[in-house]
């Protein structure tokens, strides 16, 4: 594969990429908490930004839903300890129940749906729900990391740390403690959108939290790059 084929190849991903509706959503989460942080929760336009680009967010999650729900119903791996599948499953109910409300909110906000106060109070139980599902996603990833670190270490004992099947399982690790880092982080950008402790998660704090978890989630997404191939 020549140098022009490798930037052909590499265009085609960026443009598969960007042709992903949980990439551009991502994306604009990106623009939405960098408008949060930059605005520092006071009038301007980076605040205008951010509330538009949130509303402008769900519609990419427009009967997403469906995906969590298919999760809750769907059978767990066998072998997995009962404390994770209910914490997976918990996961998966609370999600889709911040997606499924988030709908209404949409319409809400849109002004479709005309009851201002019930919008309102659909939101912050959406919020709730998200702030629950990153908490049991963030000990779902712990027990899981348990488990790989307990299966490596025994696989050291027999095998060298180049064997494919170690290497697979330590770039699983990598990749589960990248999303207990995110889902972590996620909980106190819930916390700030919930107003829960207003003087410590201020919206600059929010932000920050919340462009960073954006940029991993946009990392996460990220195909896998073509390799140059030597004569």
């Amino acid at each position: 594969m020549t140098t022009l084929d490798l930037s052909r190849a590499e265009l085609a991903l960026i443009v598969l990429y960007l042709n992903k509706a949980e990439a551009r959503d991502k994306i604009c989460r990106a623009i939405q908490y960098g408008s949060k942080f930059l605005s520092g929760g006071q009038p301007g336009t980076a605040q205008t930004v951010d509330k538009n680009t949130s509303l402008a967010r769900k519609v990419f999650r427009l009967f997403k839903f469906v995906n969590d729900f298919h999760g809750l119903i769907s059978p767990v791996p066998k072998g997995t300890p009962l404390p994770l599948v209910l914490l997976g499953k918990s996961k998966n109910a609370l999600l889709s129940t911040f997606l499924f409300l988030d709908q209404i909110v949409w319409l809400g906000r849109s002004g479709i749906y005309k009851n201002k106060e019930r919008t309102e109070l659909l939101g912050r139980i959406s919020l709730f729900c998200w702030l629950g599902s990153s908490v049991c996603t963030s000990a779902v990833e712990i027990g899981e990391l348990g488990r790989l670190s307990s299966s490596m270490k025994k696989m050291e004992k027999e095998l060298k740390d180049d064997d494919e099947l170690y290497r697979a399982k330590r770039q699983k690790s990598n990749d589960r403690t990248l999303a207990l880092i995110k889902s972590s982080m996620d909980i106190v950008v819930a916390i700030g959108l919930l107003q829960l402790a207003p003087k410590t998660v201020s919206p600059r704090v929010t932000g920050a939290f919340g462009f960073t978890t954006s940029l991993i989630s946009c990392y996460q997404l990220l195909p896998s790059r073509p390799k140059l191939k030597t004569p």
